[in-house]
């Protein structure tokens, strides 16, 4: 048995750890809050953004944007994978980083060639250590992030579909659900199905200005960056909720382990004052 010197130095240690982690639990809470309200108050745009594109799909036969069109032979396939720059938060990245991995596993089967993006630290470093080849990424985000620095990555993948080298595109990220639930989903993302784009209610007519195709192109590039936003701050409160469950575990468990620390250590002073004192009663009876 630990000398009670060694015992003290651990539980010293464990106390101090539960004290980051506590607040580490109050910080991811706070910013919980606050994803949770940039999540919610995108939603609307992409909802608004989703119902145009659907009309504009189906107002203008003659025009289809590449977008909207289903190419024969999917040779190779772009996937961008959503995650977190940071760690410490439960099987998060995980779990999105299996089942993408799942799917290109499948892909590579099928004899499709894989250009990966990643967007955040952990997916970069993933990809990076598999081999996989990174045609773009995006990292340092941070808790709030802007669409603007996620447009050059987006883009690098959207061109590449455009000009022929990618064939499909696939979207990987965590949706949250609620504070305790987060679902790792992987998404097509090009060519855009009626069911992505939603089905237009009645029949829309619209002028152009300055033309049709011109306006459809600016239109569904901003919409596969509004997915892509969306995407990501759902990542992040997802991120932010995972953390916090993450910590308050540590937490629970730090308080566990320092009752059993307290609980040897009573055990071994005591053994010690039960051995001082037969020391003494023998020594007495020995000088009687």
């Amino acid at each position: 048995m630990a000398g009670s010197k060694e015992i003290r130095a651990k539980i010293k240690s464990v106390e101090n750890t539960r004290k980051i982690t506590r607040a580490m639990e109050m910080v991811a809470a706070a910013k919980m809050r606050k994803a949770q309200e940039r999540m919610r108050a995108a939603r609307p745009y992409a909802e608004k953004i989703r119902n145009v594109a659907a009309h504009l799909s189906r107002a203008n036969p003659e025009y289809k944007h590449p977008f909207l069109v289903k190419r024969g032979a999917v040779k190779n396939v772009g996937l961008i994978v959503v995650t977190s720059d940071k760690g410490l938060c439960g099987g998060l990245n995980t779990n999105i980083l299996r089942l993408a991995t799942s799917h290109m596993k499948t892909w590579e089967g099928e004899g499709k060639g894989i250009l990966v993006c990643p967007i955040g630290n952990k997916g970069l470093g993933f990809m990076t250590r598999i081999g996989a080849k990174v045609k773009s990424n995006m990292t340092g985000l941070g808790d709030t992030p802007h669409i603007e620095k996620l447009i050059g990555a987006v883009k690098v993948m959207l061109d590449a579909y455009v000009a022929g080298e990618i064939d499909a595109i696939h979207l990987s990220y965590n949706h949250f659900v609620n504070t305790m639930k987060q679902e790792p989903r992987v998404e097509q993302l090009l060519p855009l199905t009626s069911n992505q784009v939603g089905t237009a209610e009645g029949s829309w007519d619209y002028i152009y200005e300055p033309d049709a195709k011109e306006v459809i192109n600016e239109l569904l590039v901003r919409y596969i960056e509004s997915l892509v936003y969306q995407a990501v701050v759902e990542n992040v409160a997802s991120e932010q909720s995972a953390r916090m469950v993450a910590m308050k575990a540590a937490s629970d468990n730090a308080k566990s382990v320092i009752g059993e620390l307290k609980l040897v250590y009573n055990k071994a002073r005591q053994a010690a004052i039960t051995r001082e004192i037969s020391e003494i009663v023998g020594g007495a009876a020995a000088v009687g």
